[in-house]
Formats: structure tokens, C-alpha cells, sequence
């Protein structure tokens, strides 16, 4: 069977428009014509200047004569041309191929024999070079719209553009796009490299002739981006959305085009995230308002995926009842942010993917626990009252009850006599005293420990049970006695060191070779590092020089109120005569006040005190009395 080169193409007004033959036996790209018996097929062709022929014999002995007529006719070639005779065959072989640059009429025939008598003669037009009309023309041979065209390039959409249409472009200029790059604070090379450059060039753009005379006030238009763009008509003009249409009507081969001057940024697309669940619930406007506090809406608006467990407003209320705060002070807690991570887990964690006992990791990097049961499934204290509510980056389960993060764990000096064996009655006598807050405040504390041992050899020294000595008026001003208001590690001490106390009354340092004294007592344990200072344990409870006297009789009966002083002002009541010395200490020994009592009752102003803690004493005499206290 033989081989054919030829395909016919599109025409257009008789031009041909598809170049063929990418096998030709000429190895020559262009519109192959056929030489068999008496024929060339096609024998009347029209190309445009610039187009190439290409000749294959595929029968006979045949040649392409272009120079002057076999059989005496007058042609009027714009040039000549010739290719000499070849054998064909079945498979085609090369006569020749030229590339036509001067318009006109061609003749040529085929000089062997009597091939031209037996009409093997042909015909080429030569035409003018087609010029092209598209949006996209417009939009390139424009100077107002090179960062149109650059975009249009870069986000490939140049041939779909100019393709048969009808199209409606609305182009925005080059000062239209450059507002837009300021607005955004970006770059013309990274407005180019967005991800949805083309999808923004999409809405620019109906797949209809949409001429001025078509729009009318209110129409709304789908683009094919196939989201709308809004007409508004009036004594101005033409927008389109927020874009005045600055020039109309600028006719193309294959729509129109209208100048605009801002650039048509498509809706956002809806979205469907965790944050959007919470916002969208009328449960939830509290955790709403949290969220957007601790700053976590851009985080928890991410890819995800996300759980949430989302207490519910009922929920939150619950809590700030239970703490006794309003939730204006919820928002303002300094762990809100770590609060509510509690609640997230970094997957998608549906109902079916739990199971009794589980324990799952919240962005906290703390566990909560799945529970379960009959009555349904909770996490840790709360109930999951609606499941599997899904997001695009995630699933929201609503709670009936805030999950509040365990505390960390912390090791104050206070945590250290809690958690020590030896150190049960030192304990008591802390809480008895009041002094648990103030000892697990910031500090530095530099405490002198006595253990159980100790503090036993001191009630049976006075004849008196624990529990009297625990009842003891002065016992804070004991423990006081017991507290530095500094950290003082044992490399810190010196032999004959002098150390005030919180009591305001010095503890005296002895190193021998047995060891360190404080006072009477011997350090057994040093340095046992605490989160707010220094804890040594001693062998013998230290009693302050007028401890002796408080311990038989507190016979100033002082009272110190309000504890904590946060009105600006203290009072001080006691059974002392005039002339009693009143001084007062703050933790780290300065002494902030003193004055001499004419009466019973004395009220010194706070007003310029810091807040923390302070020690009042009372001296009339040989009895000496002091009072702790706390400033807000």
C-alpha cells in the first residue's frame, strides 16, 4: 500500500494553516505535496509567505520544474525553482522543498516526457502572513499591560486565551498591579510566583463577548474561574467589582478586551477549619474569644490535621464559678495559652479511632486520658457530648467541662520538707504557721531544717507534746528564725558568719573540723538544691534570743491585720504601754519603719512598700514579739 505524507489541515479564507509531514523523506518540516503518475496531489495549494513545500515522489519518474513552462505557457513566477527527477517509490523519495518568502502565484510543472501534457502541472499561492487580532494580542502589543502579559505567560494561559473564545478580558494595567504588590508588600517577581496567579487571571476573564453595550447595573457575570464578578452602572461609569473600567470595548478576532484599573482578587474560598467550627458555633463564643486571646486562630487555621476538644460556654462558665473569677480574668491568665493547647492533639482523632484507657499527647506535649464506658466517652473529667464534627484540617468533639493541664511539678523549699521522711513535723509546723505561700514564693530562701529527731528533743526538753508546741503563739516567729531570706550554700558560709534571719535576729556560723554550726546545731545535710534556694538540714531546733520569754507567755498578745496588708495600711493591736518599739522588716532584712507606741494601737501606711514578705516586731522590755505578714 503506499505511503501518504500529505494531511489536509484546517482552512482559513483557502489558506493552509497545519504544517505537515514530520517523516518526510526531505527531513524537512512543512506541507508535503505528492508526485505519482500524471499528478501532484494537491495541485492548486495556498500557503503564507514564510510556509514550506516539500516534494516526494511516491511513483514514477517525476521532477518539479518551476522555472519556466514545459508546454510553452507564460508564467509569471515571483521566483523559480527546480528540483530534478527522481525514481519513487512506495515509501516516498525526496524530489525537493522550498521555502516560499515572496507572495504570489506559482506555476511549475513536471518536465519528463509528456507528463505536463498529461496534466501533471500545479498551482501555489503565496499569501501575506495572516496578523493575529487575539485578547491576548491586545493585551501583549499594549505598553499599559507588560505585567499583564508577563503573567499571562508565566501562568501558561497565553494559548488557551488564543484559542478560537469568544472571551471578555478585564485587564488591569500595569499601575493597577503595581497597588496591588505595595498593598500586599510583595514584589512583581513573587506576585508572579504565586501558587493562584492563575487562578486570580481566571477572573479576569468571561467566556462570552461581553461588550459595554451587554453589561447592565447589578449583572453579575461567572468567570471562569466560575466564581462571579458584579457590573455597578452608574453617572461614574463601569466597575467591575471595586475596578473602573477605564477603557471599553477593544475589539479582538476573538472577543474583547476592557481596561480596568485595580486588579480583581477572587473571593477567598469558604473554609471549613477547627477555628471555623468554634466560630461558627453559638456554644462556643467563649472559647471563641480565648483562642483569639492566646493568639492560637492562625495556628489552629493551619493544614492540621487537628483534635479539638471544645468545652462548651456552659463548661467555661462552670470553671470561672468554680474559681471564683470572672471570665475576663480567664482570658487574662497567663497560662490561657497552655490552657487551651490541652485541649488539641496534633491528628485527626475521630471516635472510632479511640478506645477505653487510651492516652493521647496534646500540643502541650501533657496526655489527657479516654474513658470509655456506658455512659458514653470522656476525656479525663469531661464528657463528649457531640463527636466527629469534621474540618477541612481536622475534627472538633464537644466537652461538657474544661480540661485544665496538670500542674507542673515544682521543688520549693517547701516541697523539699514535704517530701522528706524526716521532716514530718517541721512540715506541720509550716502549715500550722502559715507559712506554705510565703515559702513557695519566688525567694531566694536559705532554710535551716530540723528534723523530727530534732524538733522531738525540743518538746521534750520543755515538757510540752508536739501538738503544744504546734499551738505555740510565736511558733511563726520560730520558723522565722529558721529562714534567710537569700540563697547560702555551704561554700557561701564562713566560720563566725553573721546571718539575718526573716525574724530580723542573726544566726552565727561555726566550721570546725566536726563541721558546720548554726548556733547549737549541726548541719547533718547541705545543700539540697530547691527551685527557690537552699535547704540544710540541722540537728536541733534554733531558738531565737527571746524565744524563751514568747514561749512561756505571749504577753503582748499582738495582732497584725489586715494579713494580707493590701489597703494601703496595717494595723498593729497588742496589750504593750506607751513607749514600745515597733519595727518592721521586709524579706531580705532591710528595715522599712520604726516607731515608739503611745497607745495600744498603731497603723503604719504600706503605701510605698513593695509587695512580698515582711516581719513586724514588737519590743516592751524583756518581751519581744514578731509577726509576719504579706504585702499585696
Amino acid at each position: 500500500m503506499k505511503k501518504v505524507f500529505y494531511v489536509f489541515g484546517l482552512f482559513l479564507a483557502g489558506v493552509a494553516t497545519v504544517a505537515t509531514a514530520q517523516d518526510n523523506p526531505c527531513g524537512v518540516e512543512g506541507i508535503v505535496v505528492e508526485a505519482e503518475s500524471f499528478s501532484y496531489t494537491p495541485s492548486d495549494l495556498e500557503i503564507e509567505v514564510g510556509q514550506t513545500v516539500v516534494w516526494v515522489n511516491v511513483d514514477g519518474f517525476h521532477d518539479v520544474n518551476g522555472a519556466e513552462s514545459t508546454l510553452g505557457d507564460m508564467w509569471n513566477n515571483p521566483e523559480s525553482f527546480s528540483f530534478g527527477a527522481v525514481n519513487g517509490t512506495m515509501d516516498g523519495v525526496c524530489i525537493g522543498s522550498h521555502t516560499f518568502t515572496v507572495e504570489g502565484t506559482y506555476n511549475y510543472d513536471c518536465s519528463i516526457g509528456s507528463h505536463a501534457a498529461n496534466g501533471m502541472v500545479a498551482t501555489i499561492t503565496v499569501n501575506p502572513v495572516q496578523q493575529s487580532n487575539t485578547v491576548v494580542d491586545i493585551i501583549v502589543n499594549s505598553d499599559d499591560h507588560t505585567l499583564l502579559e508577563a503573567a499571562v505567560i508565566e501562568a501558561g494561559l497565553a494559548d488557551a486565551l488564543s484559542a478560537e473564545g469568544p472571551f471578555t478580558v478585564f485587564a488591569p494595567t500595569d499601575e493597577a498591579i503595581v497597588s496591588l504588590t505595595e498593598a500586599l508588600e510583595i514584589t512583581a517577581e513573587e506576585l508572579l510566583a504565586l501558587p493562584n496567579l492563575g487562578e486570580i487571571l481566571q477572573y479576569h476573564v468571561v467566556a462570552a463577548a461581553a461588550y459595554a453595550a451587554d453589561l447592565s447595573d447589578g449583572q453579575m457575570i461567572e468567570t471562569l474561574l466560575g466564581e462571579d464578578v458584579t457590573v455597578t452602572v452608574n453617572q461614574n461609569g463601569v466597575m467591575v467589582n471595586n475596578a473602573m473600567v477605564t477603557v471599553a470595548d477593544v475589539a479582538a478576532d476573538n472577543g474583547v478586551v476592557h481596561v480596568i484599573d485595580a486588579v480583581l482578587l477572587p473571593p477567598a474560598p469558604p473554609s471549613n477549619t477547627v477555628v471555623d467550627i468554634i466560630v461558627n458555633s453559638d456554644d462556643h463564643t467563649l472559647l471563641e474569644a480565648a483562642v483569639i486571646e492566646a493568639g492560637l486562630v492562625e495556628a489552629l487555621s493551619a493544614e492540621g490535621p487537628f483534635t479539638v476538644f471544645a468545652p462548651t460556654d456552659a463548661a467555661v462558665v462552670a470553671l470561672t464559678e468554680a474559681l471564683e473569677i470572672s471570665a475576663e480574668e480567664l482570658l487574662a491568665l497567663p497560662n490561657l495559652g497552655e490552657i487551651l493547647q490541652y485541649h488539641v492533639v496534633g491528628a485527626a482523632a475521630y471516635a472510632a479511632d479511640l478506645s477505653d484507657g487510651q492516652m493521647i499527647e496534646t500540643l502541650l506535649g501533657e496526655d489527657v486520658t479516654v474513658t470509655i464506658s456506658a455512659e458514653g466517652v470522656m476525656i479525663n473529667n469531661a464528657m463528649v457530648t457531640a463527636a466527629d464534627i469534621a474540618a477541612d484540617n481536622g475534627v472538633v468533639h464537644v466537652i461538657d467541662a474544661v480540661l485544665l493541664p496538670p500542674t507542673p511539678p515544682t521543688n520549693t523549699v517547701v516541697d523539699i520538707i514535704v517530701n522528706s521522711d524526716d521532716h514530718t513535723l517541721l512540715e506541720a509546723a509550716v502549715i500550722e504557721a502559715g507559712l506554705v505561700e510565703a515559702l513557695s514564693g519566688e525567694g531566694p530562701f536559705t532554710v535551716f531544717a530540723p528534723n523530727d529527731a530534732a524538733i522531738v528533743a525540743l518538746t521534750e526538753a520543755l515538757e510540752i507534746t508536739a501538738e503544744d508546741l504546734l499551738a505555740l503563739p510565736n511558733l511563726g516567729e520560730i520558723l522565722q528564725y529558721h529562714v534567710v531570706g537569700a540563697s547560702a550554700f555551704a561554700a557561701d558560709l564562713s566560720d563566725g558568719q553573721m546571718i539575718e534571719t526573716l525574724l530580723g535576729e542573726d544566726v552565727t556560723v561555726s566550721i570546725t573540723d566536726e563541721g558546720v554550726m548554726i548556733n547549737n546545731a549541726m548541719v547533718i545535710v547541705a545543700d539540697i538544691e530547691a527551685d527557690n534556694g537552699v535547704v540544710h538540714v540541722i540537728d536541733a531546733v534554733l531558738l531565737p534570743p527571746t524565744a524563751n520569754a514568747v514561749i512561756e507567755a505571749d504577753q503582748l498578745a499582738v495582732m497584725v491585720y489586715p494579713n494580707p496588708a493590701g489597703e494601703g495600711e496595717l494595723n498593729i493591736r497588742g496589750n504593750w504601754n506607751a513607749g514600745a518599739l515597733i519595727q518592721v522588716w521586709d524579706a531580705a532584712g532591710r528595715q522599712v519603719a520604726e516607731t515608739t507606741a503611745n497607745q495600744s494601737w498603731e497603723r503604719l501606711s504600706t503605701q510605698t512598700w513593695n509587695a512580698g514578705l515582711y516581719v513586724v516586731r514588737v519590743t516592751e522590755g524583756d518581751y519581744s514579739v514578731n509577726k509576719m505578714f504579706l504585702v499585696n
